[in-house]
This record gives C-alpha cells, structure tokens and sequence, in this order.
C-alpha cells in the first residue's frame, strides 16, 4: 500500500506559476514511476506528466510543453510539478499517482489505467 498526499495547489492569475508536491509513504517509492493527472469539471482525468523511477526520463502532454516540470526527490519521497506561464484551461484537480503495471513504453506511461494509488488531488485555479 502507498499514500500520497498532493499540495501546492491555489488561485493565480493567467501568466502566473504553482508549484505543486506529492509526498508518498509506503511503499518504496524510489522504485516506481510516478505521473500528474488532471480532472476539469464535466472532463476525463487526463495525463499531464510522468517520470521514471530514477527521474532519468520525464514525459508531457503535449499543452503542457515547455510550461510544466516534473521532478522527484528520492530521499524525500516527493515528486514535484512546477507549473509556469498558467493558462485558464489549466484550471483542474491536479493528482499524483504511482504507475503499477505495464511497459516503458510512451503509452503505457501516459495512460491512466496504468496507475494506482492515487491521492486525494489539489486545485489549481488560474483566471484570466
């Protein structure tokens, strides 16, 4: 079992940054990838970004390019999302996630239905 726990989340205006953390306890977490998803009202929750299990590889979705990082802190069993240049569409419930099955292929790890234990999400609210 793991529990994560998401923070950091806020109001900002259009332009503004956020950056957002997730603790995990439990299980090892040095030795699983770990993603960011995002859940807009009346939306699907969608992948944002993921990164292996020793932060060597990262993957974005595509709107997110260039905007948002992800790092992980294995001593601190954190995972971070620094998100810049926010845009209204931004606006969500962000979570953290730990990746439990499949391959390390590009789909396996932008899919949702590759992880598990998920937290309990933090808003991000970015107006204009």
């Amino acid at each position: 079992q793991v529990q994560l726990v998401e923070s950091g989340g806020g109001l900002v205006q259009t332009g503004g940054s956020l950056s957002l953390s997730c603790a995990a306890s439990g299980r090892t977490f040095s030795s699983y990838d770990m993603g960011w998803f995002r859940q807009a009202p009346g939306k699907e929750r969608e992948f944002v970004a993921a990164i292996s299990w020793n932060g060597g590889s990262t993957y974005y979705e595509d709107s997110v390019k260039g905007r948002f990082t992800i790092s992980r802190d294995n001593a601190k069993n954190t995972v971070y999302l620094q998100m810049n240049s926010l845009k209204p569409e931004d606006t969500a419930v962000y979570y953290c996630a730990v990746r439990v099955t499949g391959s390390s292929t590009v789909r396996d790890i932008t899919s949702r239905a590759r992880y598990g234990f998920w937290g309990q999400g933090t808003q991000v609210t970015v107006f204009s």
